[in-house]
């Protein structure tokens, strides 16, 4: 017999109350004698534990209201992790065979967990083009099939919308709810459609936001344009720059030390209970470079986008040396205080 929830409409009512809607967090720390205070979105609070939820919701939505994506159809992806995942599990949850096309240098953990949820891994070395390798590998794979769905999470629009409907509406709900609205927003870029779609939505409310992509200072793929070294930050600077991504619409690119993100993602856990993952370190420095740039008092906005179980067989869970130039031992992490969600009334 057939169910409400075996229909696809059914299912995405469903998931959007599985998606989103994440808890804002402050932290108070004092740096250079001075205390301050980051928001943060806890975007590993989600359905698979990560904000790719969004994208992979919208972008399936999206497809099947276009009809690009029909039952039985192969979900098929180049990703890095995250996304992934959050294919892996939506894709499962609306009845698709899910493969995912993986470099094979990404952590144990999120090989696993795309293969927990039924999904196949096709892991691609350096030697086999890596990142690029992957992306040709998947198109490669859907031009033999007809029943193939592409996301394409790199140049879908629906990336960006995901979190121009979503993320930002949240983050600009919750600010105005303490009474606060943002002045800046740093993220780290992957895909980029964090960065852009918050953007658009922050600056349509006002235009002098500033919105500042992140990268690690390692590998420069935003301020050179093109590949350049490696890193160890998974899930940013995936060796080019998306097509979905445009530099001319936003600030000037933050460059953080991978060193120093292992560094604070270790100290966020240790002295305040928030077990996230390298990228967020990251984040919550640019965050604080930011508050550099504009004003120490400045409400400056980022997201943690997922937490630390992806990352245990990583160097997050070795010592790291610190050099000079990090900043993570001058911050002083003092407490952590809460936003809360946004409801769905609220944008």
């Amino acid at each position: 017999m057939t169910t409400l929830l075996d229909t696809p409409t059914s299912k995405f009512l469903a998931l959007g109350r599985l998606v989103g809607n994440t808890p804002m967090i402050t932290i108070q720390y004092r740096y250079r004698g001075f205390d301050r205070l980051v928001y943060a979105k806890c975007e590993y609070i989600s359905l698979t534990g990560s904000i790719k939820d969004r994208m992979a919701l919208r972008i399936l939505q999206q497809a099947y209201s276009e009809g690009k994506i029909e039952p039985g159809f192969t979900i098929a992806e180049a990703t890095s992790g995250n996304t992934g995942i959050a294919f892996a599990a939506l894709g499962r949850m609306l009845g698709h065979p899910v493969k995912i096309f993986m470099p094979d240098w990404m952590s144990q953990e999120r090989v696993q967990l795309i293969k927990g949820y039924g999904a196949e891994v096709v892991s691609v070395s350096k030697n086999d083009g890596g990142f690029l390798g992957s992306i040709r590998m998947c198109e490669e794979f859907a031009a033999s099939r007809k029943d193939v769905f592409l996301p394409r999470q790199f140049s879908n629009g629906a990336n960006v919308d995901a979190h121009a409907e979503t993320t930002g509406p949240e983050i600009w709900s919750q600010l105005m709810s303490v009474g606060k609205r943002p002045e800046a927003f740093v993220c780290g870029v992957g895909t980029g459609g964090t960065v852009m779609g918050v953007g658009r939505y922050l600056r349509a409310h006002n235009s002098a936001i500033r919105v500042h992509p992140v990268e690690p200072a390692e590998s420069p793929t935003l301020s050179t344009g093109c590949k350049a070294g490696s890193h160890r930050i998974q899930g940013i600077s995936d060796e080019f720059i998306p097509a979905i991504v445009q530099l001319k619409d936003l600030n000037e690119v933050i460059s953080i030390h991978d060193g120093d993100s292992i560094l604070m993602a270790q100290k966020l856990a240790s002295t305040l209970g928030l077990a996230v993952g390298i990228s967020s370190g990251c984040n919550f420095l640019a965050a604080v470079r930011a508050q550099e740039m504009v004003d120490r008092d400045a409400v400056v906005v980022t997201v943690f986008c997922d937490d630390s179980k992806k990352y245990l067989s990583t160097a997050l869970t070795h010592e790291e040396p610190v050099k000079p130039e990090y900043k993570t031992p001058e911050i002083e992490l003092l407490s952590v205080g809460t936003v809360g969600r946004a409801c769905e009334f609220c944008h």
